[in-house]
């Protein structure tokens, strides 16, 4: 007979990755007693660092953006809890270099007005119409897609140049499908808010910022050694005796003042009391996860497509005089390659690869090619390695020090038409059920930086609520 341990904390958190842990690490440094369970058998969710040789790679997110100040105080206060093992490190300058394949080869995305007039990427009819974007309509759709809108206020050939990468190496998916309101909350605000991209840009410069806010630099961020020093040094604090890994057949259920979580681990079964859960884990998961939700609201959520993606890290111990200072390379979906991008991690950050060798980390499929992660690997290391020669310039002799290919099925929630439908049932099911919180990338943004606010956010909500209750 199995045993069966029963837990009473104040918060579940359901799922170890990045949202999970941040919450619970916030939580612990109030001191509320949280317990995090999680159905893998590691902490860190699609965060995994790494090593081979004298290279450091990432299987899953390779980079954030210090976009929020959560991001920054976040980083600062592991860097003292984990006494120093965890420390951001922030891309240089020299990074901010982003390429975008046209024809036979990559060129600068332009980053100043003289670069956007000479660049080759864009047509001079749409150059010359860009100066007309300050003064054009508004839209008036609450659901236009990004495509449609970048095309109205910029052009078509801008779409295909930027706006097309950018979403693919954001989203891995389709601009013409992806409504701006919700995937890119911040550009829909500058047409709704100022009436133009420009001019809001322009507004937004001079907008007075206090020193919480010139805490978001933007820079592109890791942690030095990799991104799994996040969740480590999180969960150090949590204490790993507060997490439960290995968790099958987890169920979460209302019960008298609260909530009743159960689940099995090799060791038995558990079950833990408490005030508030907070589920993160992926929207696909939460009908066995969350039984006692209506079927019309939980078809709302879990309906969610995801794009599938395919990272493969390249690791080469010469670059044969190769320029790869650069975040990376994007490819628009007009050029018919095989790749999405091509990120650089070692311009961006110490240690990813020996001296005078380089990492690269290719990007595959998506949601409009999602039939290339049924490839072999056999497929795969022959695309990479030709596109190694023809994309990246490397000579016929040049052999990689390794190949390591990760498949991700479900790697980006696609924040498209439904996605109203779903922010209403979450927002319904909370309001209805007190001391639930259904989180995670399903709502909030999808980037690092996202799920560290969204986060802290969370936390401190129950934070105050427990100290206005005493």
């Amino acid at each position: 007979m199995q045993e069966v341990t029963s837990i009473d904390t104040q918060v579940v958190v359901i799922g170890a990755g990045l949202t999970g842990l941040t919450t619970a690490y916030w939580l612990s440094r109030s001191q509320v007693p949280v317990h995090v369970v999680e159905q893998d058998t590691r902490i860190g969710g699609q965060i995994q660092t790494n090593h081979i040789n004298k290279y450091i790679y990432e299987t899953g997110p390779t980079t954030g953006s210090v976009s929020t100040p959560e991001v920054a105080e976040l980083m600062s206060d592991l860097a003292i809890t984990s006494g120093g093992s965890c420390v951001l490190e922030t891309a240089p300058d020299s990074s901010k270099r982003r390429l975008i394949w046209k024809g036979d080869r990559f060129h600068d995305l332009p980053a100043s007005p003289i670069g956007g007039l000479t660049t080759p990427l864009f047509r001079w009819t749409d150059k010359l119409r860009i100066l007309g974007e300050p003064w054009r309509k508004r839209g008036t759709d609450p659901d236009e897609s990004v495509g449609s809108l970048a095309r109205r206020r910029l052009g078509r050939s801008f779409v295909d140049y930027a706006v097309d990468p950018f979403i693919s190496g954001v989203y891995a998916g389709n601009p013409d499908t992806l409504v701006t309101r919700y995937a890119l909350p911040k550009l829909y605000r500058l047409e709704q808010d100022y009436g133009s991209f420009i001019r809001g840009a322009i507004a937004k410069m001079k907008e007075p910022k206090s020193e919480r806010d010139r805490l978001a630099t933007k820079k592109v961020f890791s942690a030095r050694g990799g991104l799994s020093h996040i969740p480590t040094a999180e969960a150090e604090t949590i204490g790993m005796e507060h997490i439960s890994l290995g968790a099958s057949m987890v169920r979460v259920e209302p019960v008298d003042n609260g909530w009743r979580t159960t689940y099995q681990t090799r060791e038995g079964s558990c079950v833990i009391y408490s005030q508030y859960v907070v589920t993160t884990c992926g929207a696909y998961n939460l009908s066995a996860l969350l039984p006692f939700i209506d079927e019309q609201r939980l078809t709302a959520i879990t309906s969610l497509t995801y794009a599938p993606v395919m990272e493969v890290n390249v690791g080469m111990p010469d670059t044969f005089g190769g320029d790869y200072i650069a975040f990376g390379g994007l490819v628009p979906t007009i050029e018919h390659r095989r790749v999405l991008g091509i990120l650089f991690p070692s311009a961006c950050f110490t240690q990813r690869a020996p001296e005078g060798g380089a990492l690269f980390s290719f990007f595959i499929g998506g949601i409009k090619h999602p039939e290339i992660l049924d490839l072999s690997d056999e497929e795969i290391e022959t695309l990479v390695t030709e596109e190694l020669h023809t994309m990246l310039g490397f000579p016929a002799e040049a052999v990689p020090d390794f190949i390591h290919i990760s498949r991700h099925r479900k790697a980006i929630p696609q924040y498209d038409v439904t996605t109203g439908m779903r922010l209403e049932a979450v927002e319904s099911i909370e309001r209805q059920y007190q001391g639930l919180f259904v989180a995670g990338n399903l709502r909030d943004g999808i980037g690092m930086a996202n799920r560290i606010t969204q986060a802290t956010h969370i936390a401190k909500e129950i934070i105050h609520t427990i100290k206005n209750q005493k």
